[in-house]
């Protein structure tokens, strides 16, 4: 029941599920899934697009804040500090503009939170936040209030915020994983009873970590899969398990509560890595003094600065930087002469070939056109590689441009803009399948459903059409 004088609302219960794809929870994957088939069969359902890129980080923090990437200042997990040449830093809880969670809070809602990224520091809100998967290792600060860490050890254990996903041990991989989601719904159901809660948040990084980790195994379309291996029905076997997770959270929940159930992106299989700076270095904009024999991270090369026009970072897409005189510490470039290199690297980007000599799909992104504003330190391009399905590989030193596998590790996915959107009101009269939706409509469609205002610095709009409760 309500505190005594608190209005009673109909609660909210949103459901992070990070990588899912349309193709598994919708159709693959359901069979396995009674609880979710329960979800779409009152309420509505859609594909959800994500952001650019479509990361993690950013598109988590795009979905609980409404607005793009460059007003967040955040372009993936880690950004270049300060035009510096080798120091970056990471994302953190403390974004230029509020979340869901804080607007809710500062309203009076009671909320409880759990891993939804960027989630370090915890934020102080009306209720509990428990930290994401960022979260540094050995921290001790990851709950808010700060006594409830150490309550929940006690009695779970030593909280696992992810798991180590590129490695080559599988089936020790797949236990880490199981374990780590049990017991964090575990906590969640626990959580979820000690309060009436108005809205009740969790995230699941599972769900990535296995399309990262077995995707060869379970999707034919994969190049390296294999008919018949033993992990061939493992994602349907895990997202069941989810289901079940699910399932237990929901059973004490209200009839009347409302559930969200999002993905930030989906995920495909990977066809390789393009190593970016050899590719650079090839073409004479990045100039190394020796080059390395075996592989080897940009940032232990040794560049002769002075001659270098353009260096690049590796991950799901290509960071590029212009070394321009007056910005960066050695720069070499005049900004007068920027328009001219720019178009040749363009050019020169567009007649990229694959390994098997034909053309490959080379997308160029520029954050200051992008974006409706950047902070923080943008990278000067973005460029995707083979409609993503290629990372960018920085470091140097291969035998050649192209790699079958991540160089940071065993990895057999990359990430797709689609991801899912599932919003199930028990008080509507059937299932509805919507158009696709945009990642940053998720936020302000929260701040209705919980009943309020939507501040006009979000970017995105409510979901409403197909939506009886948001009409």
């Amino acid at each position: 029941m309500p505190s005594p004088g608190r209005e009673r609302r109909r609660p909210l219960i949103v459901i992070g599920l990070d990588s899912a794809t349309p193709e598994h929870l919708f159709r693959i994957c359901l069979p396995k899934m009674p609880n979710v088939q329960r979800l779409l069969a009152k309420g509505a359902h859609s594909v959800l697009r994500s952001t650019d890129p479509p990361i993690s980080i950013p598109s988590w923090p795009v979905m609980l804040t409404g607005v793009d990437p460059g007003t967040l200042g955040l372009y993936g997990f880690r950004h270049r500090k300060n035009f510096s040449y080798t120091e970056t830093y990471g994302p953190t809880s403390k974004l230029p503009v509020p979340s869901v969670w804080e607007i809710l809070s500062a309203a009076g809602r009671r909320v409880c939170v759990i891993g939804m990224p960027p989630g370090y520091p915890p934020l102080p809100l009306n209720g509990i936040a428990i930290s994401d998967f960022l979260t540094p290792a050995g921290a001790t600060d990851w709950t808010y209030p700060p006594g409830l860490a150490a309550e929940l050890e006690s009695r779970y254990g030593r909280y696992r915020f992810d798991v180590t996903f590129r490695a080559t041990e599988r089936r020790a991989l797949y236990r880490d994983i199981v374990q780590m989601t049990q017991q964090r719904w575990a906590i969640a159901e626990e959580l979820y009873q000690r309060e009436p809660w108005d809205v009740f948040a969790i995230h699941e990084i599972g769900v990535d970590r296995l399309h990262h980790a077995y995707t060869k195994y379970f999707d034919p379309n994969h190049p390296a899969f294999v008919p018949g291996n033993p992990f061939e029905h493992v994602v349907e076997e895990y997202y069941g398990i989810v289901d079940d997770s699910i399932g237990r959270l929901l059973a004490t929940a209200p009839d009347d509560a409302i559930v969200v159930i999002a993905s930030d992106h989906g995920s495909m299989p990977m066809a390789g890595c393009v190593c970016i700076n050899s590719w650079l270095a090839e073409r004479g904009y990045l100039k190394l003094r020796s080059v390395p024999t075996a592989p080897t991270p940009f940032e232990k090369c040794d560049v002769d600065w002075d001659r270098t026009t353009v260096w690049g970072a590796g991950g799901y897409y290509a960071r590029l930087f212009f070394n321009i005189r007056g910005r960066d510490p050695r720069g070499s470039v005049p900004r007068e002469d920027l328009p001219r290199l720019r178009e040749r690297l363009l050019g020169e980007l567009a007649g990229l070939t694959g390994p098997d000599g034909a053309p490959m799909s080379v997308r160029v992104l520029d954050p200051q056109t992008l974006y409706e504003s950047t902070v923080g330190d943008p990278p000067d391009l973005m460029v995707y590689f083979g409609d993503l399905k290629w990372r960018s590989a920085g470091s140097v030193g291969h035998p050649g441009l192209f790699l079958k596998e991540n160089d940071t590790g065993p990895d057999d996915a990359v990430h797709s803009y689609d991801g899912v959107f599932v919003l199930h009101d028990p008080q509507a009269p059937g299932a509805t399948t919507l158009e696709p939706q945009a990642i940053r409509d998720v936020a302000p469609t929260l701040l209705r459903l919980a009943g309020a205002d939507v501040p006009a610095h979000i970017q995105g709009r409510p979901i409403t059409a197909g939506v009886p409760s948001l009409q």
